[in-house]
This record gives structure tokens, C-alpha cells and sequence, in this order.
């Protein structure tokens, strides 16, 4: 799946990266906990959290992920869209919860390893 399908399967609102919808993601990991991703995540591309603060950048840049969406209507603030737009990370906020939402996207498609 590409990502500007991920903006379309989540009505999300694209906050940096937008150049960088073409990129394709194979798999998805929902989490508020840091060090689960950290543990845990291999191989994934995509984070869906609601946990905002610049330590959701550094962990993403940590394991790979090319994509950061916020559920629930999370906004980060400018400095950590500025920290993920350095690194190259697509930042990108949903109103959908993230059960919901990682829901939506394993029904269109998104299915993982």
C-alpha cells in the first residue's frame, strides 16, 4: 500500500512529507509504548500512535519507519513536525481511534508480515 492510500483509507491530513506519498509500506504497528517499538517492531513501516512528543520521531527513526500517523486527533507541535521532515519521516494525523484504525487499514489491504 502506498501511503497516499493510507491519507485516503484514514481521511488523514498529511503534516510533512507530502512529497513522499509514493513510498510503499508493507506492514503497520498501533502503539502509545516506546519500548515496545522498540522491542518489537521489525520490518514495519508504518507507526499509528497517539503518543506525541519528539521521542515518537527518535524511535521512529530508530527502527526504520517511514510513517508516523497520530490517531485520535493528535497534533504534534511544529518542532517535532520540523524533527520528522529532517529525517524524512511522512508525519500525518487521523480522527479515527487506533484500533479503528488499524482496522481500516488490514481490511484494505495493509496486512503485514
Amino acid at each position: 500500500m502506498q501511503l497516499h492510500q493510507v491519507k485516503e483509507v484514514l481521511n488523514a491530513i498529511v503534516l510533512c512529507g507530502e512529497d513522499r506519498l509514493d513510498q510503499e509500506v508493507v506492514s503497520a504497528c498501533g502503539s502509545d509504548f516506546l519500548s515496545d517499538v522498540l522491542a518489537f517492531v521489525h520490518n514495519q513501516n508504518l507507526l499509528l500512535t497517539g503518543l506525541v512528543n519528539p521521542q515518537v520521531v527518535r524511535t521512529a527513526e530508530m527502527t526504520d519507519i517511514k510513517c508516523i500517523v497520530f490517531v485520535r486527533g493528535k497534533r504534534p507541535d511544529e518542532d517535532i513536525i520540523q524533527m520528522a521532515q529532517e529525517r524524512g519521516i511522512v508525519v500525518m494525523t487521523c480522527g479515527e481511534r487506533m484500533y479503528s484504525a488499524c482496522g481500516l487499514l488490514y481490511s484494505n489491504g495493509l496486512r503485514g508480515n
